[in-house]
């Protein structure tokens, strides 16, 4: 991975992770151990699928950038359906406390999406490819002897 997309990753990684480490330990303290670890559970499952999402979507720019609008879209669409089915799947578990999981859900999603954008907006992304412009005019005038 480059380093601006490893440093599109971490930018969005840490606070998140901070998040769910902060509704670990209120849901500790509100709901116990078995709240804790629904929490737990929740903001991992959160940065895995956003990270993963990231991932695909930063592939698709590099090779298919025509895509990438929708692939974005797309990607995000299926992002939160995944995570509503897993909320779904796990409200009746007796492993952990599913409002805990749940809330952390959304809060570590909400959290990741808010540093993505931070990271899209604070991130040096050039309107021109500089070295475009040397290729160019290296062909057409041809090789300099």
């Amino acid at each position: 991975m480059p380093s601006n997309d490893a440093r599109n990753l971490l930018q969005c990684a840490v606070p998140t992770a901070a998040a769910g480490a902060i509704t670990v330990a209120v849901s500790g303290a509100v709901a116990g151990g078995k709240g804790a670890l629904g929490a737990a559970v929740g903001a991992v499952l959160a940065i895995l699928f956003m990270g993963i999402g990231l991932y695909v979507l930063q592939r698709t720019a590099k090779s298919l950038p025509q895509l990438f609008q929708a692939m974005g879209l797309m990607l995000y669409v299926a992002q939160l359906l995944l995570l509503l089915i897993f909320v779904g799947v796990f409200k009746d578990t007796s492993l952990f406390n599913p409002r805990t999981f749940a809330a952390s859900l959304v809060v570590a999603t909400v959290v990741w999406m808010a540093a993505q954008a931070r990271a899209h907006m604070n991130a040096k992304i050039f309107y021109v490819d500089p070295g475009a412009e040397k290729n160019e005019k290296s062909e057409k005038t041809g090789p300099s002897s």
